[in-house]
């Protein structure tokens, strides 16, 4: 596997113990439908959090957050309806990035709450 695979698959581990530790419930890890893929959904409360995860070795080339794409975004929701509509969902949905980099081999983990409202 390449490593920037593994970096990501690292991340997304970790950001699934982070969402448990904060009280969420995973309800799936890499669902996918058609060409769209959510890392993570999870629920707290009545709220369905759609969890993207970006992972970077480092701040380099910026933050990982602004990695996510608009094309990215209409995608995660095209994929959340059906979602909801697969499963006959009564929640709100929130849109969440849950951002990871690599800070002197530590990692460093932000959740970004409604996060495309900044975008």
């Amino acid at each position: 596997m390449a490593e920037h695979n593994e970096l990501g698959k690292k991340g997304e581990e970790l950001a699934v113990d982070f969402l448990l530790k904060e009280g969420y419930e995973i309800l799936e890890t890499n669902w996918v439908f058609q060409k769209a893929e959510i890392d993570i959904l999870a629920k707290k409360g009545d709220i369905l959090a759609v969890v993207e995860v970006k992972t970077r070795s480092s701040l380099e080339f910026g933050l990982p957050q602004d990695f996510v794409t608009p094309k990215k975004i209409k995608l995660m929701v095209k994929a959340v309806d059906e979602y909801i509509n697969l499963y006959d969902l009564d929640a709100e949905v929130r849109f969440d990035i849950v951002s990871i980099y690599n800070n002197n081999g530590n990692f460093v983990i932000e959740h970004i709450v409604d996060a495309f409202f900044y975008f």
